[in-house]
């Protein structure tokens, strides 16, 4: 485990731990708020992402925006990151040897965030955090919690691209995790 930010940027910086990082332009290492309440964890990064080393900036990061002011989220005031830190090949899913290579990272991050819940974007997210029995189909809009974390499974973004019918559910989803957030504000988080 690394203890600062720092130590653990560096070293994802200069990671060779699977292929994923032979065609990286840039590690997506995460952004925004290093003491976060809400943490949101998706796939891996995209073209976008990969270019500007920025979670989320693409059109899935758009949408996700967009969501984000239309429930009074502050992006600055979440921490955004990934399974896998560098983007698999025409945005595929990350193999299970490139996301297990990259699972020490992300939880090196949760442990230095501290989240109060974590916000599980798609079924990658899902599979490689709370395991593989889970899918999110079912999971989805429920709250599960291990370890003093509640996660909050979602659809990804992109899958709202592809399918319309599922952005009422990802608002809802969201609509949860502002509504818990401020149930732990009251009591004082």
């Amino acid at each position: 485990m690394y203890e600062t930010w720092e130590e653990l940027e560096q070293s994802i910086q200069n990671c060779q731990k699977c292929k994923l990082s032979q065609n990286r332009h840039n590690i997506v290492f995460g952004e925004g708020n290093k003491e976060a309440t809400i943490m949101f964890i998706g796939e891996g990064p995209g073209a976008d992402e990969d270019s500007q080393g920025l979670p989320f900036v693409g059109k899935a990061g758009q949408l996700m925006n967009k969501a984000f002011q239309g429930l009074g989220i502050k992006r600055e005031e979440v921490y955004i990151a990934n399974i896998v830190k560098c983007r698999p090949p025409a945005n595929r899913v990350p193999e299970e040897v490139e996301a297990v290579a990259c699972l020490n990272y992300l939880r090196n991050q949760v442990v230095l965030v501290k989240p109060k819940i974590i916000v599980l974007l798609g079924n990658t997210a899902l599979k490689n955090i709370l395991g593989k029995n889970y899918g999110i189909t079912a999971a989805r809009g429920n709250w599960i919690e291990q370890k003093g974390i509640l996660y909050m499974p979602t659809w990804h973004p992109a899958a709202l691209l592809r399918d319309e019918n599922k952005k009422i559910e990802f608002w809802k989803d969201l609509k949860q995790v502002v509504n818990k957030y401020e149930e732990l504000k009251q009591n004082d988080i």
